[in-house]
């Protein structure tokens, strides 16, 4: 079985699903930003990765078990270290973080809650495969040309809109996209033309599902759970038994339509130091 990222310990009241959802947002978050060149800390206590990109999502805290009294003083180290970068900053506050008033104490330092997301796993072993809508093929990205229409179609619908996918193109760029593991992207085109975008990385044993969306004009055709479907299918045999996924309010229900269920929630807290 793959073994490329240790899974976090996990917390009391944790399950594996849970502590691997965790992991591989964590691994995942900091090979982009070392690609990016952000400042890291990892220690015991807290972990991030904070000046790497121009998006607050991808300077995130992905772990902290801090205890009550250095709370206050790492919050605003984190402060402190987006505005020596210029960035704005996350603070992805999931099921193992403690202490349990986090989330109070991230907003009384300024934070601004973000949302929540579930964290969703998937047994691939039930997996059920969705059909291809017609016209509609997905291939995984092999060149250069086809990450350039990966990242437009990106841009065209999915978080930040080009400013996002335009740095995720060139981190993947740097990273490259031709190994077998551990990043594998995904465009599907109907009659020809790109509409939709995903991406796999594998760590902690298991398979992460991220950047999955539609072109705006094409919503509601079955695209997305096609291209995730797609995705999940080629790296059948690779030995992996669970898929992973933080799941937007719009994307929960394909993904559960295509199996995963919900196993953690994940509230997000962000910073800007142009505020």
């Amino acid at each position: 079985m793959p073994n490329d990222h240790e899974i976090l310990p996990r917390a009391a009241g944790t399950d594996d699903a849970s502590a691997a959802i965790e992991a591989n947002l964590d691994a995942f978050l900091f090979a982009l930003g070392r690609a990016g060149g952000a400042e890291e800390r990892s220690d015991p206590t807290v972990r991030w990765t904070i000046g790497g990109s121009p998006i607050d999502y991808h300077n995130a805290v992905t772990r902290a078990r801090l205890p009550a009294d250095e709370v206050d003083a790492v919050i605003e180290e984190m402060i402190n270290t987006c505005r020596r970068h210029r960035v704005p900053g996350s603070w992805h506050v999931g099921p193992s973080m403690r202490p349990t008033d986090l989330g109070d104490r991230l907003r009384s330092h300024g934070l601004s809650p973000d949302g929540a997301e579930p964290g969703m796993a998937l047994d691939l072993s039930r997996f059920d495969h969705a059909p291809v809508p017609a016209g509609v093929e997905v291939r995984r990205v092999a060149d250069r040309n086809d990450l350039d229409a990966w990242v437009r179609t990106l841009g065209a619908g999915f978080g930040e809109g080009p400013r996002e996918a335009a740095w995720v193109g060139r981190m993947y760029a740097r990273l490259g996209y031709e190994s077998p593991e551990p990043w594998r992207h995904y465009l599907a085109r109907s009659d020809g033309r790109p509409v939709g975008t995903a991406s796999l990385f594998t760590a902690a044993g298991v398979v992460g599902v991220y950047f999955v969306s539609t072109h705006p004009d094409v919503r509601g055709r079955g695209i997305g759970s096609a291209v995730t479907a797609a995705a999940l299918r080629d790296v059948t045999g690779l030995g992996y038994r669970t898929a992973v996924l933080n799941a937007s309010k719009a994307g929960h229900p394909v993904y559960r339509r295509l199996g995963f269920h919900d196993h953690c929630t994940f509230h997000s807290y962000t910073f800007d130091p142009r505020r």
